[in-house]
């Protein structure tokens, strides 16, 4: 028997014959025409994706690094609750469902899952793309209005992917304490913008003010050491282009870094990274430089050298993200 491809390969051959039939130019600015809504400072009271071909393009175009950026934090926080297994998850504002797939990826066994969306031509393109993976079959896809009125039974998981910065203020707000109220554990995604840092630290004193720990990417649950609007806290994501990836985005590149910010929190104990590296390490004759956020909390440089051994080791191997120390050492 074959094994089943792994989720991100599955991902990219559901999205592969997406395009078909839609000339490379109309398929690119439809592609530019959603980015630049996506990206206004206005949020929008209708739904940004309003047929098939604009889900197709957003989709082909921003599915891979949707996935890569909720599964690196979706790592982190299992890497911090690793007795946690969700039983059932749903993906509010989910739209084809990256973050669904996502889940999948992070966590074996089948689960009860539900994406929320208000696009109904996202959620029939979202049952489409998931047909090519088994673990997806039992996927529900259920057109919601996301935002003030919503109601969410118990789950144990519910992510916010790419979603908070299409809302009014109010609405994010009772967006996630919907989700707070509803869930075990939550986890927020956003662009890492200073605005997307923005919303994130917004939806982290919501969490922490209903009783959640913080799991990651912060090593503690008290106040964000960064002052306001000096900097903002993101991270890296490495999403492989496909060539339909390439030719929608228009560039020659097999590769590109997604850029994210993100916020993990449970209603139960959790066992944060004592230190969280916050930029990518500089690595320099003998010595490797890591900004850190620490659990007292506080951001300091620290800077390990060949005479640490073992731990200069790990240093040259520890990436933007990483907890440290690694385990063990």
């Amino acid at each position: 028997m074959t094994a089943p491809a792994p989720p991100a390969e599955a991902l990219r051959a559901a999205l592969a014959g997406l395009l078909d039939g839609l000339p490379p130019r109309q398929a690119a600015q439809a592609v530019d025409r959603l980015i630049a809504s996506y990206r206004g400072a206005t949020p929008t009271d209708a739904p940004i994706l309003r047929d098939r071909a604009d889900v197709a393009a957003y989709a082909a175009y921003r599915m891979p690094a949707t996935f890569e950026a909720v599964r690196a934090a979706l790592a982190a926080f299992a890497a911090a609750a690793p007795g946690f297994t969700p039983g059932d998850h749903v993906d509010l504002g989910g739209g084809t469902g990256a973050a669904t797939w996502a889940v999948a990826a992070t966590w074996d066994g089948p689960r009860a899952s539900t994406v929320l969306d208000w696009s109904e031509p996202a959620l029939a393109l979202g049952r489409e793309i998931a047909a090519a993976d088994p673990a997806l079959s039992g996927v529900r896809w259920q057109r919601a209005r996301i935002g003030a009125a919503l109601t969410l039974a118990e789950t144990d998981l519910v992510t916010v992917s790419y979603v908070l910065n299409e809302l009014t203020a109010p609405d994010r707000a009772a967006l996630v304490e919907a989700a707070a109220a509803a869930a075990r554990a939550v986890v927020v995604v956003e662009p890492g913008t200073p605005d997307g840092y923005a919303r994130i630290i917004e939806a982290r004193d919501r969490l922490t003010a209903a009783g959640f720990h913080i799991a990651a990417p912060c090593p503690h649950s008290a106040a964000c050491p960064i002052a306001p609007g000096s900097d903002w806290c993101h991270f890296s994501a490495r999403v492989s282009r496909s060539s339909l990836h390439r030719q929608v985005k228009g560039g020659s590149l097999a590769y590109e870094d997604e850029k994210f910010s993100y916020v993990a929190a449970a209603r139960f104990p959790v066992a944060p990274a004592a230190h969280r590296v916050i930029r990518r390490p500089q690595i320099r004759k003998g010595q490797v430089l890591l900004d850190l956020c620490e659990t007292e909390p506080a951001l300091t440089r620290t800077t390990v050298t060949k005479r640490h051994g073992d731990l200069y080791r790990a240093a040259r191997d520890t990436d933007w993200g990483d907890p440290w120390p690694p385990a063990g050492e």
